[in-house]
């Protein structure tokens, strides 16, 4: 009889990696394909397992997915998919079937992450054993908490990019008046994801220059924006890119709070890793630790940018071995 193979996933709004991993956690075959070029998660995998010439039989599966998975039916928060756990196991005739969210999985990698596998962005220190926080900015903005429990690290999700955004200046709260003009709602992730950046770059055009994108409509998509501002070639994509950095450092240094991350906060996403050096040198960091009589314990919390290539894929692989042990 051969032995299980371990099939891990990490789905996002934009792009689905799929990869086998092993008992210690090494991944191999690892393909990467647009969401948008397949009708449903079934097509992808079946398309996956074809090319690797994988039998359909002896498979354990984790996916990590981006979008609430408490129930039978899946329906994804930034992509028109929507499955039935149930007869996904069926269909790929699984041994065992897991699903996790995607920033549950991007924890579970933490702990396994080596000096070469992130950058720390200003003072404090990660403690061993102790909480640990992680968002990323992406297509979302996705959240999670780490917690060690019996030697075991549980990893407790959400969807915290959703929280209700909490401007800190004046320039912060035109631009919240700004996007409440088209959105009942303003969230973290309204700021802090791909859109995010695009809309705060619309703001600070009509407010720090009065245009009207009804008669200039802005195409920048949020990489033209951080290009420009990592070149210098564009004042307000810098003033953009520097605001999209405050926001994370606030965001990130709520986050610190609300858990006692003491094991440090983690910013992952495919957004943040392009330009580590410019965020360095922002206020990303001022911003994190600024949090009033608080900020004593703030600025003892370490922070990191992940640079491991594959952290969803990762941490998948460590959330199945986990459960399989």
């Amino acid at each position: 009889m051969n032995d299980p193979v371990n099939l891990v996933a990490d789905i996002g709004g934009t792009n689905i990696r799929l990869a086998i991993s092993d008992s210690n956690n090494t991944l191999i075959d690892i393909e990467t394909y647009q969401c948008r070029d397949f009708s449903c998660l079934l097509d992808v995998i079946q398309c996956y397992l074809t090319e690797k010439e994988i039998a359909q039989v002896s498979i354990n599966a984790c996916l990590a997915i981006a979008c609430p998975v408490d129930t039978d039916i899946i329906s994804m928060t930034n992509l028109p998919w929507q499955f039935s756990q149930t007869a996904l196991k069926k269909a790929l005739n699984l041994n065992k079937l897991i699903l996790i969210n995607d920033y549950t999985a991007i924890a579970m990698a933490i702990p396994m992450l080596t000096d070469d596998q992130k950058v720390k962005i200003g003072g404090g220190k990660a403690l061993l054993g102790k909480a640990i926080a992680v968002c990323g900015p992406g297509t979302g903005l996705g959240v999670a908490n780490l917690l060690p429990i019996t030697n075991k690290w549980y990893c407790f999700g959400g969807e915290g990019g959703h929280v209700d955004y909490a401007p800190i200046d004046d320039k912060e709260i035109k631009i919240l008046r700004h996007i409440k003009t088209f959105k009942k709602r303003v969230s973290y992730e309204q700021l802090l994801s791909g859109y995010g950046l695009e809309q705060i770059y619309q703001a600070l055009l009509i407010i720090e220059h009065g245009v009207n994108l009804a008669e200039q409509p802005t195409k920048l998509t949020a990489k033209d924006i951080s290009t420009q501002a990592l070149t210098k070639k564009c004042l307000l994509s810098q003033q953009a890119l520097d605001l999209f950095c405050q926001v994370l450092g606030s965001f990130s240094g709520n986050l610190a709070l609300t858990m006692n991350t003491q094991g440090g906060v983690y910013i992952a996403g495919g957004i943040v890793p392009r330009f580590i050096d410019y965020l360095k040198d922002s206020d990303f960091r001022l911003r994190f630790e600024a949090k009033g009589r608080m900020s004593p314990l703030n600025k003892e919390i370490a922070t990191y940018v992940i640079t491991e290539q594959q952290p969803g894929l990762l941490g998948a692989s460590v959330y199945l071995n986990q459960v399989m042990t």
